[in-house]
């Protein structure tokens, strides 16, 4: 944490520069007065600060800067014009000034670099990937109501509740916080594609989609520098030269997308661009001179992006500051290994080519839709949502294969979204029923739920290896209480609603009650939602001990205990309730992880009705488990 003037100072400075070089990017397009003045305002408030620390190089670096800004601000360019590349270049040259002082003050002096260096070959500093002030607010806003509710705190219940949630609302803010926007690497890559293509002498513009996504700095910073690579190899090999692009009847600016994509619990980052398509022969070339192919044999389209990732791999004809080290796609290799992700690619000849790097991630906030179906309370990534329908008895068509919608003249699936969250066949649908559009890979299909909630930012997290559930299932995110809710996987759901739907009548549910014994929240929920929705009355407790006093209190028809507890296990509460005259005839499934025989054989000798490996649970042969006991 910053402790002197001087450490909040290069905070501010490096947000400052990152300032300054969005707005210089977006003057090349158009000539605002708001930007100029924003602008201004930056130069103006680096100057000011720089002279309070006493960095006299950097406050004159920042004055020449505001000196120019200020003939801007006064009338010298056009307004709604783009400013001439010359001057993009004198303003960017001189905010790489600042850059390199401020980062002076960061790390031991470096070699000085020639200022004819061409602006390609300038060291990235990379995006600042920070969380934002107003994060930090909230947090201290938070922390500021739970001193006050434990101040004024009483034996009144209702004030506990309320500080327990101040407390609740603290955590979330503390998981936005870790987070930061996927916009912080849009910046400093669209610099990138400028200084690239003019280095190059190529046209080139710049699209990001996806920047409100937020996800973990760390994980971002790794990705980075796989998009650099990605964005220098596209402009080097793809991107053509505007008379060849006018030939081939393209526009003389090139195109590089970059977007961030969700899918599920991973995250795609894509990058493409309009340009010539991967040369297929030069890769086999280049194969054939590293030893990696025999000459004369041809290469197969499948197999060219095994080649490319191949370190020292390269198509160019000479070593440049640009290309021709065979660098670039190792840098993306290794950045999908290190997160445990994956690289695939498409490419057609003149029409561009597209890499995709999708890789897990541990935290991540989104804007989801909450909707609740049988009980359970799931969140559906927002942006996957294409509509939300009112549906009356006319609007929905049987079929064989299932229930149909008509959306936009297409027919698509209708499926009550408890069948692919493994819950009981559901009861025969209301007059009318709301229904969730999700898109898919190929066309959307429809869910029919309960009740629409409404629209809310969860921080969701990855569920444990250990844990049991279906693959539509991407992660859990915390409620307002704490409870955590399944997130969903809009491309596994799409999925799921395409495979055949047998038409079950459902049973009526049994009322028995179940004790579930579990030290996890994450586990005791899944397992108390899965009994709910099979029509069973379940109590919790988070301890052995805790669910042995509330055993020989009160009554129960089975229970379900984990093995791995702090204080007594699951083996020392299955002998403790053998040991019981009241309790000793009632089931007791032990769900654990540990799947050694010799545990399954303790398991049985102090009187379990039956283990299961949470690896290898399935909810539908716990109910049948469950059911037999019981009959």
């Amino acid at each position: 944490m910053p402790s002197t003037p001087a450490d909040y100072f290069r905070i501010e400075a490096r947000e400052i520069v990152e300032g300054l070089g969005r707005g210089i990017l977006a003057l090349e397009k158009s000539t605002s007065a708001q930007v100029v003045a924003e602008l201004f305002r930056l130069a103006h408030t680096l100057k000011g600060a720089a002279r309070v620390v006493k960095q006299t190089a950097l406050a004159q670096a920042a004055h020449a800067l505001e000196d120019r800004l200020a003939a801007l601000r006064d009338g010298a360019a056009v307004a709604g014009q783009p400013l001439p590349p010359g001057e993009i270049d004198g303003l960017l040259a001189r905010v790489d000034e600042i850059a390199g002082l401020v980062r002076g003050l960061e790390a031991p002096p470096a070699a000085a670099s020639s200022p004819d260096r061409p602006p390609a070959a300038r060291a990235d500093p990379g995006p600042l990937l920070r969380p934002d002030l107003t994060a930090l607010e909230d947090l201290s806003d938070a922390i500021d109501e739970v001193a006050e509710q434990i101040r004024a705190l009483n034996p009144d219940a209702g004030r506990v509740d309320r500080a327990e949630r101040a407390l609740r609302e603290v955590r979330a803010a503390a998981d936005a916080l870790r987070l930061v926007p996927v916009a912080s690497l849009f910046g400093p890559l669209e610099r990138i594609t400028r200084d690239v293509a003019h280095a190059l002498g190529k046209e080139a513009q710049m699209e990001r989609r996806g920047g409100d996504l937020r996800l973990d700095p760390q994980l971002l910073t790794v990705v980075y520098g796989a998009l650099v690579q990605l964005v220098r190899n596209a402009l080097a090999h793809g991107i053509e030269p505007a008379a060849e692009r006018a030939r081939a009847g393209k526009p003389a600016a090139g195109r590089i997308e970059v977007e961030a994509v969700r899918r599920g619990g991973r995250v795609s980052f894509v990058c493409r661009d309009d340009g010539r398509g991967i040369n297929v022969e030069a890769v086999r070339r280049a194969a054939v001179r590293r030893g990696l192919l025999p000459d004369g044999m041809p290469l197969q389209p499948a197999d060219v992006l095994g080649l490319l990732l191949q370190s020292g791999m390269t198509t160019s004809g000479a070593v440049t500051e640009i290309a021709g080290r065979g660098v670039g796609m190792d840098v993306v290799r290794a950045a999908a290994e290190q997160l445990g992700g994956e690289v695939t690619m498409e490419t057609a000849v003149g029409a561009g080519v597209t890499f995709e790097l999708t890789v897990p991630v541990s935290t991540a906030s989104m804007d989801a839709l909450l909707v609740q179906a049988d009980g359970t309370t799931a969140a559906v990534p927002l942006p996957s949502v294409r509509r939300v329908l009112r549906l009356g008895a006319a609007d929905v068509t049987a079929t064989p294969g299932g229930e149909t919608v008509v959306l936009d003249g297409q027919a698509i699936p209708l499926v009550p979204l408890a069948l692919p969250l493994r819950r009981p066949a559901p009861r025969a649908p209301a007059a009318t029923r709301s229904a969730v559009v999700v898109a898919g890979t190929d066309r959307p299909a429809a869910f029919d739920v309960d009740r629409i909630v409404g629209v809310a930012t969860v921080v969701m997290r990855p569920l444990p290896a250990s844990v049991p559930v279906d693959p539509v299932v991407a992660g859990v995110a915390p409620d307002a209480d704490g409870r955590p809710q399944l997130v969903l996987d809009p491309g596994a759901l799409v999925a799921a609603a395409a495979r055949p739907r047998p038409i079950v009548a459902a049973a009526p549910p049994p009322r028995h009650r179940v004790l579930v014994i579990d030290d996890s929240l994450t586990t005791r929920t899944l397992e108390q939602s899965i009994l709910e929705s099979a029509g069973y009355e379940v109590e919790l407790a988070t301890s052995a001990e805790e669910g042995l006093a509330k055993a020989r209190k009160a009554r129960y028809a089975l229970f379900l205990v984990d093995v791995e507890m702090p204080g007594m296990d699951g083996f020392g509460f299955v002998a403790a309730i053998r040991g019981d005259a009241r309790l000793r005839e009632t089931p007791a499934i032990l769900v654990t992880s540990r799947d050694a025989a010799q545990d399954r054989q303790r398991g049985a000798e102090v009187g379990a009705s039956g283990y299961m490996v949470k690896g290898e649970f399935d909810q539908a042969r716990l109910l049948a488990t469950i059911q037999e006991l019981l009959r």
